[in-house]
């Protein structure tokens, strides 16, 4: 059969797996079910048999793309270089092309129309925030369960979109912040952070109030088309910027592959930095004072930072010089679960990595655990003791030096 998006798994792509297994002990579904249609492997077979016209494009496809967590722990251990992530959106765009009335329906409406919506997510979040302060959260399970687990929900929500931060002195440089979607109205302590941070080492921060969500959960769920209209948004708002400081892993990992969702998208690609990463880079360049100090605080890798961005150092010196020791929790990096909206779409696969991270953390005897990506704070937040506190390793900095 033939593809029919412009985003489809292309032939060069499907061939360059050699399918030397490689990825199997990296990929979290294959080591739960031991299930070959469960690995990358599994998964891009099962798109060249469609590709090809072997098989169809049917449920049983739409179950195998679907029950991937898109974590892209194969492509750190692969040695073809295989864009699987990539791939796997592409796929799953043409599910939806092909099967409209596919269970992930409501998903792709959700994560590619209503989210891109402030006012919608505003709304949506201040009945959660409603929920957590009447104690409905705390008696419910799946997605109340989920909600109970996030830092409290201010009321009214914040929106750093339209705004700027001024620093002290004379600005050494303008930065653009993505203010993204849940990142705006439930993480806007770690928007806080990383803006003191940035003004602290001499930066004009701006948050364009024409930007949008980034579009990653609409391109996980296969809403190729939102998220490429997101793209193309974002695009046009951060325009003229010379770096987009974007604080949630995932979006900067979806955002550094613009190139591939938007005429403009290689002009933002080029210019997007993770905020680890920029504060990082500049304590290097000594534009922000270290403190001295050996607290022990636990990190977690997300996914989209460690694999997807190959970004593994820089939140680790960002805590070294908040005066604290990193410690590893699990060093290869295996997905806590959360990825994105799969904790909400498969609770019971999403359950069983949580709690291997969380007795990870435990045998790591932390109070505190630094994760640079609101999914997995949230998931974290969801599986570990309560008095076990799970933060974003530059709200951690801040905290030390301000």
């Amino acid at each position: 059969m033939a593809w029919v998006t412009d985003w489809a798994p292309t032939a060069d792509e499907l061939n360059s797996c050699i399918d030397c297994g490689l990825c199997l002990p990296a990929c979290p579904t294959f080591r739960l079910t031991g299930d070959e249609s469960a690995s990358p492997r599994g998964r891009i077979a099962a798109m060249r048999a469609v590709a090809g016209g072997r098989a169809p494009l049917d449920g049983r496809f739409a179950e195998i793309m679907d029950l991937c967590l898109q974590c892209r722990a194969c492509e750190t251990a692969c040695p073809s270089l295989v864009p699987f992530g990539r791939m796997m959106e592409g796929a799953r765009g043409e599910v939806a092309a092909h099967r409209p009335d596919a269970p992930t329906i409501g998903r792709r409406v959700l994560f590619g129309r209503l989210i891109g919506s402030r006012v919608l997510v505003a709304l949506a979040s201040a009945a959660v925030g409603l929920a957590q302060r009447a104690g409905l959260a705390s008696v419910g399970s799946g997605p109340l369960r989920k909600a109970a687990a996030l830092r409290p929900i201010p009321i009214p929500v914040p929106t750093a979109a339209g705004r700027e931060w001024l620093p002290d002195g004379t600005p050494i440089g303008t930065v653009a912040l993505l203010s993204g979607c849940v990142m705006d109205a439930w993480y806007s302590q770690t928007h806080i952070a990383v803006i003191q941070v940035l003004r602290t080492a001499g930066y004009r921060v701006v948050a364009p109030p024409n930007q949008t969500c980034c579009g990653a959960l609409a391109a996980h769920e296969g809403a190729v088309y939102d998220a490429a209209r997101l793209a193309e948004r974002n695009a046009e708002a951060f325009e003229g910027y010379d770096r987009i400081v974007v604080d949630s892993a995932g979006c900067s990992a979806h955002m550094k592959g613009y190139r591939h969702w938007a005429d403009g998208g290689a002009k933002v690609a080029d210019r997007v930095v993770d905020a680890n990463e920029f504060v990082a880079q500049l304590l290097t360049e000594g534009l922000l004072p270290v403190i001295e100090g050996d607290v022990p605080i636990g990190i977690q890798d997300p996914c989209h930072l460690r694999h997807a961005q190959r970004i593994v150092e820089a939140p680790r010196a960002i805590l070294g010089a908040a005066g604290c020791v990193p410690i590893e929790i699990d060093p290869a990096g295996m997905c806590c679960g959360a990825a994105g909206a799969y904790q909400l779409t498969h609770p019971d696969v999403s359950d069983q990595l949580g709690r291997i991270k969380a007795d990870q953390i435990a045998g790591a005897g932390v109070a505190v655990v630094a994760s640079p990506n609101p999914g997995c704070e949230m998931q974290l937040r969801a599986h570990v003791p309560p008095d076990v506190e799970v933060v974003h390793p530059i709200e951690v900095y801040w905290d030390k030096i301000k």
